[in-house]
C-alpha cells in the first residue's frame, strides 16, 4: 500500500478552529451543492450521503442542509458553482492538488497563483502532478470507538484495502466505487463515522525537512484559508518531532 503524508493529521487538528471560524460550514454548504446536482436522494447519491454525514457531525443545522441540496437541484436560487482541480509544486518539490469550488474561475486562478509564488511554490499545468495521486476512499473512525481487527473485519468484507492509524483515529481506505458498501457496513456494524469522503491519495511520499518543511506548512495554510479551496492534498511527509517543533 502506498505510504501516506500527515496531511491529514494536520487537517484534521485544525478542523476545530475551522469550526470556529465558520470555514468549515461554508465549506460542507458548497460540497452539498455540488454533490445535490446528481440527485438530492442522499440514500442514492453516495457523495451526497458523505457530505451531509459531514454537515451533521460538524453540528449543521437541518435547515442549511435542506437549501442547499435545494440550490444544487436546482429548486431555489443560487449562484453557479463550478468545480475545479487545480495542480502545483511547493516548497521542496512536493506535488500538490487543489480542490475548489468557485463561481469565478479566473479570479480564483488569479488568486492561487498568487498564493503559490508568495509561499514558495508555482502553479503547474493540468496533469503536470495529477498522475502521483489516486483517488480513494477515505473513511476515519475514532479509535477509541472500534478496535482493529473487528474494522479490519468490516471494512474487508466490504471491499477496503487498507486500514492505518491516523493519530487518534482509524482511516480506512477503499476503491471508490466501495465507499458506499464499506459506510454501510460499518453502519451495520454498530461503528460510528467521524468523517468519509473520496479524496486524492499520493502513491509515493516526498520527505521534507527544515526550510522547505516549514515553507510547505505555511502554503498548507494559506491555500487552506482561501474562501474558494474545498481540499488540499499534497505528498509531502515530515518527520513527526520535526511537524511537532513547527506546530508550536
Amino acid at each position: 500500500m502506498s505510504g501516506h503524508s500527515k496531511w491529514a493529521t494536520i487537517k484534521h487538528k485544525k478542523a476545530a478552529t475551522d469550526a470556529k471560524r465558520g470555514r468549515m460550514f461554508t465549506r460542507i454548504i458548497k460540497e452539498i451543492t455540488i454533490a445535490a446536482r446528481s440527485g438530492g436522494d442522499p440514500d442514492g447519491n453516495p457523495r451526497l450521503r458523505s457530505a451531509v454525514l459531514a454537515a451533521k457531525a460538524a453540528s449543521m443545522p437541518s435547515d442549511n442542509i435542506k437549501k442547499a441540496i435545494m440550490r444544487g437541484t436546482g429548486e431555489i436560487e443560487g449562484g453557479q458553482i463550478e468545480e475545479v482541480m487545480f495542480e502545483g509544486y511547493g516548497p521542496g518539490g512536493a506535488a500538490v492538488l487543489v480542490n475548489v469550488a468557485t463561481d469565478n474561475r479566473n479570479r480564483t486562478v488569479s488568486e492561487l497563483r498568487h498564493v503559490f509564488s508568495k509561499n514558495g511554490g508555482n502553479m503547474s499545468e493540468q496533469g503536470s502532478v495529477g498522475w502521483m495521486f489516486e483517488r480513494k476512499s477515505q473513511i476515519y473512525v475514532d479509535s477509541e470507538k472500534a478496535g482493529e481487527d473487528r474494522l479490519m473485519d468490516v471494512a474487508l468484507e466490504a471491499g477496503g484495502d487498507d486500514l492505518r492509524q491516523e493519530g487518534d483515529r482509524w482511516e480506512i481506505l477503499a476503491p471508490p466505487e466501495a465507499h458506499e458498501a464499506v459506510l454501510k457496513a460499518l453502519e451495520a456494524a454498530g461503528v460510528p463515522v467521524e468523517e468519509a469522503s473520496i479524496g486524492m491519495v499520493p502513491k509515493n511520499l516526498i520527505k521534507l525537512e527544515g526550510k522547505s518543511a516549514a515553507g510547505m506548512l505555511k502554503l498548507q495554510d494559506a491555500l487552506e484559508e482561501h474562501d474558494d479551496v474545498q481540499n488540499v492534498y499534497s505528498n509531502f511527509d515530515i518527520d513527526e518531532k520535526e511537524l511537532e517543533a513547527l506546530e508550536h
